[in-house]
């Protein structure tokens, strides 16, 4: 009996084998009923479409003219409906790439930009011959003989919580700063000049171009001043004689803004030092420098946790120096025995066009050392139990000067 599929007169005897016999009935189920043709990717042209010129036997169907079959009334069959959703998924993920792009949904925190250091160093001119002799002898008849010595004069404030940071945050800006306060006022190889990174590491990403150009090309611009990073001493000038600096002074914390805290600092910074050219065994060649730094950092959130700081303003007294040199690339310490200079401070041309050096002109008289100095006044909110334990930057100290002459500007407490 004939079954679907086979040649009208029966499989002819002796042709097959092979799969054939193996598999008789691979083929029987296919039914080539009329929705299997017309699924067909290529279709036979009729004969009178063959009868033309150069006419192919077969078109190839597009997958987008639909593979499945048109319902009479037109409508494309089930292909071409698939075809058409998967363009407009497409075109709809591509609307929204384009979407997000152009309208970014994260919002910049407040407060990140980065704002440029702003610094003022005044040098500080002496009234007499400055003092010199052994360092221990030196700190003994100053005001420094009760301050600590290295780090251990930069002592933090009980910290609390504030409005939006936790008290964790407060401690870290406060270690942050004080790791800065020693990093750029304590280092042998920045006082010597010979390091610039162990400061620059704790900067704001935002300050490190800034911070670049002032070590390469340092300026009294109020923007690229060297001394206003950090403390550095001009190496031909004078070192280091006695590595146990002196250090005395206060730290402050506010909250500026929901992103932002704020930590201000005022330290003195007693050097003994000695001249560069001079023997480094000379038993009464050392001499005190003093270095006055009051500092305003700011810390936003990524600060707190990369452990760095935005230096925004740092306003510098040191002395005893000239004030016909220039500060900014280093201090030059006036060595032991030189008397007060009559030279004033370099000459500001207000006509001159450029970048005006906002620091000519300045310069302060360095108030005679005295080793019982008075006690600086506390500040009533500091004492306050109910408040945060800020304490609060002593003013500074000025003598009152004859009619006729400027004050003297003590930068010690």
């Amino acid at each position: 009996m004939a079954v679907p599929g086979d040649p009208p007169g029966g499989t002819p005897e002796g042709i097959g084998g092979g799969d054939d016999e193996l598999h008789p009935d691979e083929y029987r189920s296919v039914v080539f009923d009329e929705d299997f043709v017309r699924a067909a990717r290529l279709q036979e042209f009729s004969a009178r479409e063959r009868m033309g010129e150069h006419a192919r036997a077969v078109r190839s169907r597009s997958i987008w003219s639909g593979a499945g079959p048109r319902h009479g009334n037109g409508t494309p069959g089930r292909g071409a409906r698939q075809g058409m959703l998967l363009v407009l998924l497409i075109a709809t993920a591509f609307a929204v790439a384009v979407y997000m792009g152009l309208r970014n949904p994260y919002v910049p925190p407040a407060g990140g930009s980065t704002e440029p250091l702003s610094s003022t160093v005044v040098p500080l001119a002496p009234t007499a011959a400055v003092p010199g002799g052994r360092p221990a002898d030196l700190y003994a008849d100053s005001p420094a003989a009760e301050y600590r010595v290295g780090a251990a004069g930069i002592t933090m404030p009980a910290a609390r919580r504030t409005q939006h940071f936790t008290e964790s945050q407060v401690v870290a800006a406060l270690s942050i700063a004080k790791d800065y306060l020693v990093q750029s006022s304590l280092d042998p190889d920045v006082l010597a000049g010979n390091a610039s990174r162990p400061v620059r590491v704790l900067l704001d990403p935002g300050q490190l171009a800034q911070f670049d150009e002032s070590m390469a090309s340092p300026s009294g611009d109020g923007r690229h001043a060297i001394t206003g990073w950090l403390v550095r001493f001009e190496p031909h000038t004078a070192v280091v004689a006695d590595s146990r600096v002196r250090v005395s002074g206060t730290l402050a914390y506010e909250e500026s803004s929901p992103e932002v805290l704020e930590v201000t600092s005022d330290h003195t910074f007693v050097y003994a030092v000695r001249p560069a050219t001079g023997p480094p065994t000379a038993a009464d060649g050392a001499s005190l420098f003093t270095v006055r730094r009051e500092l305003r950092m700011r810390f936003d959130r990524e600060d707190l946790t990369t452990g760095r700081t935005e230096l925004v303003s740092a306003y510098v007294m040191a002395g005893p120096q000239d004030c016909a040199t220039e500060p900014a690339e280093g201090f030059r310490p006036l060595p032991a025995g030189a008397g007060p200079t009559t030279v004033g401070p370099p000459a500001s041309d207000p006509y001159a066009s450029g970048h005006p050096r906002r620091t000519a002109g300045l310069c302060g008289v360095m108030a005679h050392p005295t080793a019982d100095p008075a006690p600086a006044p506390q500040d009533p909110a500091a004492q306050d139990p109910a408040g945060p334990a800020v304490l609060r930057p002593v003013p500074e100290t000025r003598d009152p000067a004859p009619p006729g002459e400027a004050a003297s500007v003590s930068p010690g407490r």
